[in-house]
């Protein structure tokens, strides 16, 4: 049955699903897959389905925030997926993350309001282990810069407490933020799916976010490079992954 928000069905036939946020960087997955098609665009959902190393894999964007990807993650299970990476952006809260260095979440800190619908904020967000360990496996093999660790997953950029907050999670350790990936986390897991995620970081500690995001938007050299090797690693994680189960 076709899907309300995404509008595909059973027929894409694909296990595995690469979720970027902005619509654009779908054309980035393309460039990595071979026998391409378009699918849909509704919504901030467009979507294309391609192949890597013959394994079927559908790219959908899902826009900003973690409704949108919680809806997203519900309808690709519904139609077969049960493999899932988001590939985005991070803010970087650490001084040794430059940018286009890989951010690649063990666990994802619940400061967002879509997973505590689905759970009390006790349940943690964590990345599915095997799914992580190849990320981290294949980032090695492809000497790309990367960092594992936590990261810290919030509702908006214009808040009056975001400054302290972010100094706050720093100090503890935390690697970088973003909007959706304890969303796809929560989710996923209740929902057994294998979810992992890729971030790009696009914005140095202690830089004007709405600067740096400006210069990704415009394809800024070095992120626009993180881009592509995030959606390498995703790929390549994934076929290991469905190759083990």
């Amino acid at each position: 049955m076709k899907q309300a928000h995404i509008q595909l069905d059973e027929k894409v036939n694909a296990k595995c699903a690469l979720m970027p946020g902005d619509p654009k960087r779908v054309d980035v997955i393309a460039s990595c897959l071979e026998n391409v098609e378009e699918l849909t665009f509704n919504r901030e959902y467009r979507s294309i389905v391609g192949e890597y190393k013959g394994m079927r894999v559908i790219g959908i964007s899902t826009g900003m925030g973690g409704s949108s990807v919680a809806i997203a993650i519900e309808e690709l299970k519904n139609i077969g997926v049960n493999t899932m990476m988001r590939i985005g952006s991070a803010g970087a809260m650490q001084e040794n993350i430059n940018l286009g260095d890989l951010i690649i979440p063990e666990a994802a800190i619940r400061d967002e309001g879509t997973s505590k619908n689905y759970i009390d904020s006790i349940y943690p967000a964590a990345a599915d282990y095997k799914l992580l360990n190849y990320c981290v496996e294949v980032s090695k093999e492809m000497n790309y810069p990367h960092h594992v660790g936590i990261i810290l997953s919030h509702e908006s950029f214009y808040y009056d407490e975001d400054e302290q907050d972010s100094l706050k999670w720093s100090k503890k350790g935390v690697l970088g933020s973003d909007f959706e990936t304890a969303a796809l986390f929560t989710v996923g897991r209740l929902r057994n799916i294998h979810c992992a995620s890729i971030l790009n970081n696009v914005v140095l500690w202690g830089n004007n976010t709405e600067d740096s995001i400006g210069s990704y938007q415009t394809g800024e050299s070095k992120t626009s490079l993180g881009e592509l090797m995030e959606v390498k690693v995703a790929l390549e994680a994934m076929y290991r992954l469905q190759n083990q189960i």
